[in-house]
C-alpha cells in the first residue's frame, strides 16, 4: 500500500478530529462579543493557505534556480541543518521521495516548518540569489512543502535500530518533544510522551495562526511521526499537577523536558480583569480548535498589544473573522518589532493598523464594567532609555488581546527534586548538549534560554537532546 506523507484533501480519518470542538462562548469571552454574521463558507475562504502550494511545473522551474552551492549558506542558516541543495536537486530530478527523505532525516516536522518558518530571515535570506540584480531568493520553503506534500512512501521512511532496552520519558508533545521522541525511537529506545492537552502537537496544534497550518495538518503530521513505532503518548499528564520529575527519573532511564511556555504576561494595569481583555494565545487556541468559524464571538473594535508573531497572528485572524477595526500597538518602533517585515506586511494587507511608540497607560470601562477603551502614552528613546513623551491618546475598543510574551510555568517544577534544577532567569539552564543540572534530565524548546522561539528551533533542540541522551545512555552500557 502506498503511504502518503501529507494529503491535501479534506477526507481525513475521523479519529484525527475526534477531540472536542471549541467555540468562544460567553464562558470564555465577554457577552457583548457576538459572531460577525458571515456565512461559514465565506469565513472558511479567509482561512485557506497563506501561501498556495507550488504546482509540479512551478516546482521544477523554481528548483532549477538553485546554484547547488558547495558551501551552501542556506544550510548554515537552517536551525535543523537540512541539506537544502540536495533536496532541491532531487526535486528537479523528479525524485520527490528522495527529496522528502533528505528533509525528514534532518527535520521530522519539516512539513509544518515549511509552512510556518520565517524563511525570509533564515534560509532564504542567506540564499546567494538574494542579492545584487536577482529578483528573489530561491523559494526554499515552498519547495520543501512541495516535496513533503507530494512524496509517497510504501512505509515510514525510517526504521528503528535494534532495541536497546532503554526507556525515555518526554514531557510535552510539542515540536521539541516530538522531534526528540522520533530521534530516540530511531536509535532503538522506547519513548513515553507525557502531554497535558488532549491532542499532541503543542504550538502547531494550538498556537499557530489557522491560515498558516490549515485543516488538521498538525494532527496528520503527528500521526506520520508515530509510524516509526516505539512511541507512546499519554494525555492529561501535567508536570506539577499529576506528574513529577522525581517520579519520572525513577521510572525512566532519561527524561527530556519540552515544556514550552505556559503563562501569558499581564499588562500590570488596574482593571485588567475587565470583560473584553484576554491573552491572545487563549483566543488563538480556541480558534484553531473550532469546527465552525461563524459561531466564534469577535469584538467589533479590537486592540492588540504586542510586536511579535503572536500579535500579528491574532490581529490578522480577528480581522478576518469580521472585526470592523483592529489596532496593533507597540511601545517601540517598527525596526524593533520581533515580527518580521513580512509578517508586518501581512497585517497591513489585512487592514490592521499598526501604531508604534506607544505603551498601555490605562483601561477604561463603561457603566456595565465592560471594556470600552484603552489609553496610551506616546514614547520615545532618550539616552538609550524608553520614556514617555508626555502625550497621550485613546483607542475606543470592546476587545483587547495581549501578546506581550509568555512565561515559564513555575508550578511545573514545584516538586522538591525539580526545585534543585539550575535556572537562567525564568528559564531552565542547560549545557551545550541540552543537559540540565539534574543527572539524566535534558530540556529544549521555549523553556530554555537558547536560540529563537521558533518551531524549527524547538525541533533542532529535540534532535540535539536525543543525540545527547543516546550518547550518554550508550556510555553507561559500555561502562557496565
Amino acid at each position: 500500500m502506498t503511504y502518503r506523507l501529507i494529503t491535501t484533501n479534506n477526507n481525513h480519518p475521523a479519529r484525527l478530529s475526534a477531540g472536542r470542538s471549541h467555540t468562544v462562548t460567553t464562558s470564555s469571552s465577554p457577552s457583548h462579543w457576538t459572531p460577525a454574521g458571515f456565512e461559514e463558507e465565506a469565513l472558511s475562504a479567509r482561512f485557506t493557505d497563506l501561501h498556495p502550494a507550488l504546482g509540479k511545473r512551478q516546482a521544477i522551474i523554481e528548483s532549477a534556480r538553485c546554484l547547488y552551492c558547495y558551501d551552501a549558506p542556506c544550510i548554515k542558516a537552517c536551525p535543523t541543518s537540512i541539506d537544502i541543495p540536495t533536496f532541491i536537486r532531487r526535486i528537479h530530478d523528479d525524485n520527490l521521495e528522495g527529496a522528502a527523505s533528505e528533509i525528514l532525516d534532518a527535520n521530522i516536522l519539516g512539513g509544518s516548518c515549511a509552512r510556518v518558518c520565517p524563511t525570509e530571515i533564515l534560509c532564504e535570506q542567506s540564499c546567494v540569489r538574494n542579492q545584487g540584480d536577482e529578483c528573489q531568493p530561491v523559494l526554499i520553503g515552498l519547495l520543501q512543502r512541495h516535496a513533503l506534500d507530494n512524496a509517497k512512501f510504501e512505509s515510514h521512511p525510517f526504521t528503528r535500530a535494534a532495541h536497546t532496552g532503554r526507556r525515555v520519558a518526554v514531557v510535552g508533545a510539542g515540536p521539541a518533544g516530538l522531534s526528540c521522541a522520533h530521534r530516540l525511537a530511531r536509535f532503538g529506545h522506547d519513548v513515553v510522551i507525557f502531554e497535558a492537552e488532549e491532542k499532541a502537537g503543542g504550538l502547531n496544534e494550538y498556537g499557530i495562526a489557522r491560515y498558516k497550518l490549515t485543516d488538521d495538518f498538525a494532527a496528520r503530521e503527528v500521526e506520520f511521526l508515530l509510524e516509526i513505532g516505539g512511541i507512546e503518548i499519554r494525555h492529561g499528564q501535567r508536570l506539577g499537577d499529576n506528574l513529577a520529575i522525581a517520579e519520572l527519573t525513577r521510572e525512566f532511564d532519561s527524561v527530556f523536558l519540552g515544556l514550552g511556555l505556559g503563562t501569558s504576561h499581564s499588562l500590570g494595569l488596574t482593571g485588567e480583569d475587565a470583560p473584553g481583555l484576554m491573552a491572545a494565545t487563549d483566543y488563538i487556541k480556541v480558534l484553531r480548535q473550532s469546527s465552525e468559524l461563524n459561531v466564534l464571538a469577535v469584538p467589533k473594535h479590537a486592540v492588540v498589544i504586542g510586536a511579535g508573531n503572536t500579535a500579528i497572528d491574532i490581529a490578522v485572524q480577528v480581522k478576518r473573522l469580521g472585526a470592523e477595526s483592529v489596532d496593533l500597538v507597540y511601545r517601540r518602533g517598527e525596526a524593533q518589532m520581533s515580527a518580521t517585515p513580512h509578517e508586518q506586511d501581512i497585517a497591513r494587507a489585512n487592514g490592521v493598523m499598526i501604531h508604534t511608540w506607544a505603551r498601555p497607560l490605562a483601561i477604561d470601562s463603561n457603566t456595565d464594567g465592560q471594556l470600552s477603551a484603552m489609553q496610551f502614552a506616546r514614547t520615545r528613546v532618550e539616552d538609550g532609555r524608553l520614556i514617555d513623551s508626555g502625550e497621550t491618546f485613546s483607542l475606543a475598543c470592546d476587545g483587547v488581546f495581549t501578546a506581550i510574551g509568555q512565561g515559564f510555568d513555575d508550578a511545573s517544577l514545584s516538586d522538591v527534586h525539580a526545585a534543585g534544577m539550575a535556572r537562567s532567569g525564568a528559564k531552565i539552564e542547560v549545557d551545550t548538549m541540552l543537559r540540565t543540572s539534574l543527572p539524566g534530565v535534558y530540556a529544549g524548546g521555549d523553556c530554555i534560554a537558547r536560540g529563537q522561539d521558533l518551531t524549527v528551533q524547538a525541533v533542532a533542540h529535540g534532535k540535539l537532546a536525543a543525540e545527547a541522551i543516546h550518547h550518554d545512555l550508550m556510555l553507561k552500557v559500555e561502562a557496565a
